[in-house]
């Protein structure tokens, strides 16, 4: 029975997770992700998959980041219709993301209609919030460490990542009982909110994820580091704007302020998260405690909400938004999307990048050809929403805070692994990251690595 697993996006770039495994004339999708980026991969997201959609048995999901399930509601579109499995918090994650992915696509393309700056005519959006909402229909819920049977003899298990809410890494078993671990995005030990990452000690076949293959978080004081730019704002009286992921990120920025908060180490500035979406998935963390790790669940014990501090405003209205651009500062405005791709942080970066007492804040990774990495990598003009704006403001980043695991965490998760796998994939990072990376593993630990082209195929012995 042919066995194979062929790589259709996270291969040599960051996003667009996708993997397709074939069992005899079954086949699988794990991850179904959006490429992000410069326009060569986002151009990916238009072509159709190397497979036909009505021949795929199942979808499994590790988690809800746009660029590991951003692609679903084009999947329905394009005919599929089975079952999505997930864990409980990623379906209640992805029930927010995917429409607001869809909605956000068709405001993109209306604006960019309406302003004529696109490069197709009309601009039309890769698929709608209705779409979306249709996507969602198909999730299967699962819980944690809990064997799961599928069609044509493959069982797949979820165990915690420690990413976001809701994630996992998938033990995928071969109908010969051979295990393919995908690992998903590995999150860092000792982070606040969830649970860390689960140790796992075997596995046939590995993929493990390298964004940070190549480099070390520093050892930042993530409380002091805020606590010193929100003083630094306050002193020349501009906003700190934070790019954050809707999901995950602000909530972490949250609970840090908040923690300044409680000990008064912070003054009284006012808070605005800017996300429709980044209010309901703060909701949706204070509900699912079974992801939650001790400290938290130490404040809920207290009856604190760790996600809310006294001076936090929710902004949800477009109306709401618009009025925070008249608004002086000193203050703190919170907005998606994380690498400035899209989203309400657009119309904050082009209104307050041209003012050097603002500072702009980014907490964690900027891909290649995304307008943060442009910022963080010292852009003294850059292209907002086809208008060239010019950069006075502070531009900071605040690695510490990232949601992946760094080189040393990652060599550390798999230390503990008790038998070498067969065959290590590096996927998910940049060629840089992805070398450097095989190369501490094949240097410390011995195993063989392979670093996997995309659409390449890689068939099981």
């Amino acid at each position: 029975m042919r066995v194979s697993l062929q790589f259709l996006g996270a291969a040599r770039t960051v996003t667009g997770s996708k993997y397709l495994v074939t069992v005899g004339n079954r086949k699988y999708l794990v991850d179904c992700g959006l490429f992000q980026g410069d326009e060569r991969l986002r151009r990916r997201n238009w072509s159709s998959l190397p497979v036909d959609v009505g021949e795929l048995d199942a979808v499994i999901v590790t988690h809800a980041h746009i660029d590991h399930v951003g692609y679903l509601p084009k999947l329905v579109v394009s005919g599929y219709d089975g079952p999505i499995h997930c864990t409980h918090g990623t379906a209640d994650v992805a029930r927010l993301s995917l429409p607001d992915s869809g909605r956000l696509q068709e405001e993109y393309a209306r604006y960019a209609n309406k302003k004529g700056f696109s490069k197709h005519k009309p601009a039309m959006p890769l698929y709608t919030e209705r779409d979306a909402v249709r996507a969602t229909k198909l999730f299967v819920t699962h819980p944690f460490d809990q064997v799961i049977s599928l069609e044509g003899g493959v069982k797949i298990r979820f165990r915690r990542a420690g990413h976001i809410l809701g994630s996992a890494f998938v033990e995928f078993w071969l109908p010969d009982g051979r295990m393919v671990l995908f690992g998903g995005d590995l999150g860092r030990p000792n982070t606040p909110i969830i649970r860390d990452p689960e140790t796992v000690e075997a596995a046939d076949y590995l993929l493990v994820e390298s964004t940070y293959g190549n480099r070390v978080h520093p050892p930042e004081q993530i409380p002091v580091e805020f606590a010193n730019e929100m003083r630094a704002v306050c002193e020349t009286g501009g906003m700190l704007v934070i790019p954050a992921f809707a999901i995950g990120r602000t909530q972490d920025v949250l609970y840090h302020l908040g923690q300044l908060e409680r000990a008064g180490k912070c003054g009284v500035i006012p808070v605005f998260v800017d996300s429709p979406m980044a209010v309901d998935a703060t909701s949706i963390y204070m509900r699912h405690h079974e992801d939650h790790d001790i400290a938290m669940e130490a404040l809920e014990d207290e009856q604190r909400n760790p996600l809310r501090s006294g001076n936090v405003t929710y902004v949800r209205s477009v109306d709401e938004s618009k009025a925070l651009n008249a608004m002086s500062g000193p203050g703190i405005i919170i907005s998606a999307s994380g690498m400035a791709n899209g989203g309400r942080i657009l119309h904050h970066l082009a209104n307050r990048l041209p003012d050097p007492r603002n500072t702009i804040l980014f907490v964690g990774f900027q891909a290649q050809g995304t307008l943060g990495r442009q910022l963080v990598e010292g852009s003294q003009s850059v292209r907002v929403m086809g208008q060239e704006v010019s950069v006075r403001a502070r531009v900071k980043s605040l690695q510490a805070l990232s949601a992946h695991a760094d080189s040393e965490e990652v060599l550390g998760w798999l230390s503990k692994f008790k038998v070498a796998p067969k065959e290590t994939f590096i996927v998910h990072g940049e060629p840089p990251a992805q070398e450097a990376l095989e190369q501490k593993i094949q240097a410390r630990l011995g195993w063989k690595t392979r670093i996997p082209e995309y659409e390449e195929i890689y068939e099981f012995p």
